[in-house]
């Protein structure tokens, strides 16, 4: 990897037309182009993928926090979504993804990395990036809510291992079904 240039950014109204290339570059991407936790079950069925690619480009152009790109010699190649968990509002709503406790977090709901920029650690990378562009607006808890690689069903959510390679640690609570991982800036290991 020392041969090409990987940077990641978060995604803002100056990077908003850079969100929209990568969109116009991955189909799978831009069908639901990460509103399905934003909006409510009821919204996102009434809704269509071009509404979806608007709303988050809305989003992006008036400041409200949607994820990072990650960019490969200057391209994006790659997305994390975070946010403040209660601008997830599906998320707010999923009751196998309650919240743990009362602390504000910001949420890590989704990846997705272009097919020619996998294994590279493009994921690792970006979920760094995006807990650090939480931190720097004030986060004190970044949540995600990986699932092992073999399961069926919400992968895109990232893997246990991506996550502790970033510095989260685990806390699920007993008996729950779905994994909780935190970063915590100024939690003592």
């Amino acid at each position: 990897m020392a041969d090409v240039a990987l940077e990641f950014h978060p995604v803002t109204a100056e990077r908003q037309c850079d969100l929209e290339r990568f969109s116009q570059r991955h189909g799978k991407f831009r069908y639901c182009s990460c509103m399905r936790w934003r909006m409510t079950s009821t919204e996102f069925k009434e809704s269509t993928k071009e509404s979806r690619i608007a709303e988050l480009s809305a989003h992006a152009v008036k400041g409200t926090p949607v994820g990072v790109l990650a960019y490969l010699d200057g391209e994006p190649v790659g997305w994390c979504s975070i946010a403040p968990r209660e601008t997830y509002r599906a998320l707010e709503r999923y009751r196998a993804l309650q919240r743990i406790d009362d602390e504000p977090v910001w949420s890590v709901v989704c990846f997705f990395v272009d097919s020619k920029a996998r294994r590279r650690g493009m994921t690792t990378g970006l979920l760094r990036a995006a807990a650090d562009y939480a931190v720097a607006a004030g986060a004190r808890v970044v949540e995600g809510y990986p699932v092992e690689p073999t399961a069926r069903l919400y992968t895109y959510m990232g893997s246990p291992a991506t996550f502790r390679a970033a510095g989260f640690r685990d806390v699920t609570p007993p008996g729950r079904d779905r994994r909780v991982m935190r970063f915590q800036p100024d939690s003592p290991d």
